[in-house]
């Protein structure tokens, strides 16, 4: 039986923390002793000082890695041996899952049910990953009689992964689950302002039979431990997940070192585009503002621009202003609240600075009126939706990061082709239409790395995750990141 507010307001109460870095096998405070606080958005309060790693940590975590990935108890153990391990780490996040989903709900302010199935789904990778790990064959080469063609898939050695701070654990097991199953030693930067849940996944890990050396968290900010780990000798890949802005310094850095591999997923300004042919107005509108409400508009794919055919669009903005009265923020730890707390006053203000920009810039905020008169205190921030929305506006092409909608119309299928691809993002879009040929003729064009057709957000494990154009270049999900965390060999053998 699901909890209640109160149940899961007393669970928190409970709750303790780890906050040293996890190197070497072992927990550890900052050489410096240096922490950084941990704070609950949702009410202000402290909830733990974490350790703030720099470089001397940076610097010893990849002289562990680099240890631990040359010995090889993990990067040359039989694939399913690796099967067994990750699967057993599975099974202890799912025993964990309420804990793990109520401290990413009070580390960063999203709602309890939300984080609950971030947890589900970061099992879902780390099972899917494990299953497939020893399944994934070389290849022989067409040679002659002569000589016999050997290509071979072999781990990376290093891999640095730094996660954002809007779905901790979840995007942490999908930067670690393929790097760690192919063999890789990987150490992971959780971002400061959601460090909890990775220390409680490396309590978890220290539980499996993963070698010391071949996981570690290095909790801290990007400006010393994160720079220090980019720029190292001995890092191999950076796996990155975050602002365009950080994503260009790590390409920078990987290129004044050794010219690591760099796995980017940055920034997005996702158009969703809603054709006159949609089947329910309604349900679309719906479905359009979850696109945009879901998670605070904390999203790096949010349909944060809504493009609607003018024949349709006065009906579906009502529409839309209908839906999102059913969206309010609340407490995150009440089950029945759709949006909780913005991750902290940095995020809110520049949420509300462009608010404020789109409002003297000429658009339309559109009035939400609901029967809730609750007021809520602290990080908080309503469904913003504005309409007269040109593309020369800042809300239309700068990514907010928040729970603002940027609505603009149509009048045919290429003036909305050339609204959606006039972005320096490319990583989602979304189109609604029933005519067959149109949706998959649209999809082609569109500048994307994920289109989705009469739904939001909808592949599960088995499709790649990633963007184009500045929105960056690596992939989550689906087989091919095995690849990605792996270096092809060839051998060739001569045959005599």
């Amino acid at each position: 039986m699901p909890l209640t507010q109160a149940q899961w307001q007393q669970r928190a109460s409970q709750l303790s923390f780890e906050t040293r870095a996890y190197l070497d096998g072992e927990f550890t405070h900052a050489a410096s002793g240096k922490t950084f606080p941990s704070l609950n958005p949702a009410t202000g309060d402290t909830l733990a000082q974490v350790a703030r790693c720099e470089a001397p940590e940076a610097e010893r975590a990849v002289a562990c890695a680099r240890a631990a990935f040359d010995k090889g108890d993990w990067s040359r153990l039989a694939p399913a041996a690796r099967k067994r391990t990750l699967l057993h780490l599975a099974e202890l996040i799912a025993e964990h899952q309420q804990e793990l989903a109520l401290l990413d709900t009070l580390d960063m302010g999203k709602p309890i049910t939300s984080a609950l199935g971030d947890v589900a789904s970061a099992i879902e990778c780390l099972r899917y990953t494990a299953e497939s790990l020893d399944k994934l064959y070389g290849q022989v080469a067409p040679t002659g009689e002569e000589a016999l063609g050997l290509i071979v898939r072999e781990p990376l050695g290093v891999v640095v992964s730094i996660v954002p701070w809007n779905f901790p654990l979840m995007m942490t097991i999908w930067k670690i689950a393929p790097a760690l199953a192919t063999g890789n030693s990987v150490i992971l930067k959780p971002s400061e302002k959601s460090s909890l849940s990775a220390l409680r996944l490396a309590q978890l890990i220290a539980l499996t039979e993963i070698p010391k050396g071949v996981f570690q968290v290095l909790p801290g900010f990007g400006t010393d431990v994160g720079k220090a780990l980019a720029l190292s000798m001995q890092v191999d890949a950076i796996a990155f997940t975050g602002s365009t802005q950080v994503g260009k310094l790590l390409t920078q850095y990987a290129g004044q070192s050794n010219l690591k591999r760099t796995f980017l997923e940055c920034g997005g300004k996702s158009p969703n585009i809603v054709f006159e042919d949609c089947a329910d107005i309604p349900c679309v509108a719906r479905q359009a503002a979850a696109a945009i409400f879901h998670n605070q508009g904390e999203v790096c794919i949010a349909g944060s621009r809504l493009l609607v055919h003018n024949r349709i669009r006065e009906p579906f903005v009502r529409a839309l202003c209908e839906a999102a009265r059913s969206m309010q923020p609340g407490d995150p730890l009440d089950p029945q609240s759709f949006m909780g707390a913005i991750v902290d006053q940095e995020q809110y203000d520049k949420i509300a600075s462009y608010i404020a920009l789109g409002e003297q810039q000429g658009a339309r905020r559109e009035a939400i009126i609901t029967d809730d008169n609750r007021q809520v205190e602290g990080c908080f921030i309503a469904p913003t939706i504005f309409t007269g929305v040109t593309a020369d506006m800042a809300i239309a092409n700068e990514e907010i990061f928040g729970p603002v909608l940027a609505v603009m119309g149509f009048d045919d299928e290429e003036e909305a082709i050339a609204i959606a691809n006039d972005s320096d993002y490319g990583l989602a879009a979304g189109l609604w239409s029933q005519d067959v040929n149109r949706v998959i003729r649209v999809a082609r064009r569109l500048q994307s790395g994920q289109v989705y057709i009469n739904n939001w957000a909808g592949p599960d494990m088995t499709m790649p995750f990633g963007g184009v154009k500045q929105s960056g270049n690596g992939r989550d999900k689906s087989l091919q990141t095995l690849g990605e965390y792996t270096e092809t060999k060839s051998i060739w053998l001569a045959i005599t």
